[in-house]
């Protein structure tokens, strides 16, 4: 059994400590918290189930990483923190642990990432003998391993669209969806995550890790984007008013050109109500899903949804990206030591988990 650390117990962190409890290979033996008012809660409760776990949250980071964890699901945000966040990430692999996380889009096409992301990784590696594998959804399974899958089942292959169509109302992190998205802000409000060049930094690995599969030469990347206000003051369950005239939905590209042409396209359409931009893609049903189209012979299109916590498509997203990082662990113990990507990292069935509450 593989001792496994879940630190962080948020929206992503829940979930990872039901994943690594489900694992049959990984045995979890402690969790941190930053809260203190988690500290000494037991893990399953933080983590939504109906039963304790025997583990107690801590807030000794020291003590966590000395008793020298095989593993550590890192949970904790890395959007408004990646210093910090890369900080902790490097404590944990020169401990020795293999580290998943969704954390640091740089390091999702870790090849390609700036040299003051990966170098302290690589040297945190060659210091303590431990991995990194970073990972998620969008970008993650979403725009690499899926879209390659089903690429492969085509004849001819025109261009790869991977789609996120969702309703930001379900996602509980206001401070992300107001102020990095900009829901809810006056239309002239700039939104860091929709800063020109930012949606290359976040989801342009993703492009260059399916170019780089797919055998092809990227020309350049390049960007579009679109805003769209509410027509009405909506209220959310979650987050509370957004009033009319303000930002209600975006829709944006990351296109990878080949040949001069878009080939390689992500598109993310986000709204925080049904009602606004009507006339841009939806989901078949619910709250979100994620959408593979290939355009080619035959054409074929792939809809993902995904729910938990109460048919929560947020959620639901949330627990496949740890389903992605955890389900990794066991083959990274096995494999030597180093900085992993998607493409090195394979999507493996459920072994010994089917029927496993």
């Amino acid at each position: 059994m593989i001792s496994t650390v879940v630190w962080g117990t948020g929206n992503v962190g829940r979930a990872a400590i039901r994943a690594v409890e489900a694992h049959p290979k990984l045995k979890l033996a402690a969790v941190l918290v930053h809260d203190p008012g988690k500290v000494g809660r037991d893990a399953g409760e933080l983590a939504g189930l109906d039963h304790g776990l025997g583990v107690a949250a801590s807030d000794d980071i020291d003590a966590v990483l000395a008793a020298g964890p095989g593993a550590v699901v890192y949970a904790a945000t890395g959007d408004i923190r990646p210093d910090e966040a890369l900080a902790d990430i490097g404590r944990a692999v020169r401990a020795g642990a293999v580290v998943v996380t969704p954390a640091l889009y740089p390091l999702y096409d870790q090849r390609n990432a700036p040299p003051e992301f990966r170098d302290p990784v690589l040297a945190a590696i060659a210091d303590g003998g431990g991995s990194l594998f970073v990972s998620g959804v969008d970008p993650g399974w979403g725009n690499d391993v899926l879209p390659l899958l089903i690429s492969g089942l085509g004849t001819t292959v025109d261009a790869i669209r991977c789609q996120e169509i969702f309703d930001y109302s379900t996602y509980e992190q206001e401070e992300s969806v107001r102020y990095l998205v900009g829901m809810g802000q006056p239309m002239d409000y700039e939104p860091l995550m929709l800063a020109p060049s930012i949606p290359t930094m976040v989801w342009g690995g993703q492009i260059r890790l399916m170019a780089r599969a797919l055998g092809v030469e990227l020309d350049d990347i390049r960007e579009t984007m679109e805003r769209r206000p509410l027509t009405d003051t909506v209220r959310t369950r979650t987050m509370g008013e957004f009033a009319a005239g303000t930002q209600g939905a975006v829709r944006f590209e990351v296109q990878g050109i080949v040949g001069g042409e878009p080939r390689i396209v992500i598109e993310h359409v986000t709204r925080i109500h049904a009602s606004c931009a009507p006339d841009w893609p939806l989901p078949p049903d619910g709250d979100g899903a994620h959408r593979v189209i290939i355009e080619g012979r035959p054409r074929i299109e792939v809809t993902v949804a995904a729910t938990d916590e109460g048919e929560n498509r947020s959620a639901g997203g949330n627990a496949t990206a740890v389903g992605r990082l955890v389900g990794a662990i066991d083959w990274l113990v096995d494999a030597e030591p180093g900085l992993y990507d998607a493409l090195d990292v394979p999507l493996r069935p459920a072994v010994g988990r089917l029927g496993r509450k």
